[in-house]
């Protein structure tokens, strides 16, 4: 069992959550709004999620400098120290490795587990569960563990993990590869072979680990790391990170390190999760009406409708007749309405 002192959670904030507009802009991405319906935030769930396994004083925020007001009033609970700005985007490799040397400099020890803000679980004991496994696992050696998704369905949406040999007194296997993200026919190969696993972006693993794999396979994003740190927790952090860390590769953690390693692991789990990342996801999830229609919003009335999602939460009045198979939401003042097959163009309507 991890040392509840030692672990951290880093939760990564700063996307802008394009395939969700109108409910999701650049000024206020999906992680910061209840896309459930439920009264809670995606970042809020998240912290909810995690809040057992680790005091509030050592879950960070790697966010936007856009960003950073929002979180202070969704998460106060959260230190305004641990909420760190990234001056722009690198992708995440710069993300977690500024993260991740941070947390060196306080806690040397450190047990990390790195998750997006913006990913629902409906099962939290099993999540919880099992990220206790994978911290404990991986503190043990020079281990990086991914969680890995059973798949119900043949998603070309998300990337895959191969599993190869389960460690034995373990459900841990390790990994054999990472896919990319497949067209159709291969997604249901890699159903019916009963190996793959959908890649949820979760890490655990010890700092070591961490920062010893970019010193080995992303070296110039560590020594620009290193030369952050020295600034850390100085009256000069701010201005240092602000010059080094925009220097840094936009490159992804996968690339930097999980598709070069040779101790990357898998724990297959299996407990409601979904990155809510399109709105024909977030229909899966949400209730449905006896004509397979999700709706979020109380003043929302539907005629002869079906299979269609409507997200008007904060609208007046939301009538709707004879739609189908079709995306609805209102927020602010814009409004969309998309046939759910053409949802994938949403990127582009907003240019």
């Amino acid at each position: 069992m991890e040392k509840m002192n030692t672990t951290h959670i880093v939760i990564m904030a700063g996307g802008i959550g394009s395939r969700f507009w109108p409910m999701s802009t650049p000024e206020y991405p999906k992680q910061f709004v209840d896309v459930m319906g439920c009264g809670r935030t995606m970042i809020q769930m998240t912290v909810e999620r995690f809040a057992p396994l680790c005091p509030l004083e050592n879950m960070w925020v790697v966010t936007s400098e856009d960003y950073v007001g929002i979180i202070r009033s969704q998460i106060p609970e959260i230190p305004e120290s641990n909420i760190l700005a990234e001056p722009c985007a690198r992708n995440t490799a710069p993300c977690i490795a500024y993260a991740c040397w941070k947390i060196m400099a306080g806690c040397p020890e450190a047990n990390i587990v790195v998750t997006p803000s913006d990913a629902l679980v409906i099962n939290v004991d099993e999540f919880r569960r099992i990220i206790r496994g994978a911290l404990s696992f991986a503190s043990e050696g020079e281990r990086i563990v991914t969680l890995g998704i059973k798949p119900t369905r043949p998603e070309t949406g998300y990337g895959y993990i191969a599993a190869g040999e389960q460690i034995a007194g373990s459900e841990i296997c390790a990994v054999e590869s990472f896919r990319e993200k497949p067209d159709a026919e291969t997604a249901q190969k890699y159903l019916d072979a009963g190996t793959y696993l959908w890649n949820a972006g979760i890490f655990i693993w010890n700092v070591d680990t961490i920062v010893g794999s970019l010193r080995r396979f992303a070296p110039e994003l560590a020594a620009k790391m290193d030369t952050m740190a020295k600034a850390f927790y100085t009256a000069d952090e701010k201005k240092v990170v602000g010059e080094v860390f925009p220097t840094c590769e936009k490159i992804s953690i996968d690339y930097a390190v999980m598709e070069k390693a040779d101790y990357i692991y898998t724990y297959p789990s299996d407990f409601g999760w979904s990155d809510v990342g399109t709105w024909g996801s977030l229909w899966t999830l949400l209730p449905h009406d006896e004509n397979g229609n999700a709706v979020v919003g109380k003043n929302v009335h539907l005629y002869e409708c079906k299979g269609c999602i409507v997200h008007a939460p904060n609208a007046s009045s939301v009538v709707l007749e004879g739609i189908e198979d079709s995306i609805v939401v209102e927020r602010e003042g814009r409004i969309l309405i998309c046939r759910m097959s053409e949802e994938q163009r949403i990127k582009e309507f907003q240019k």
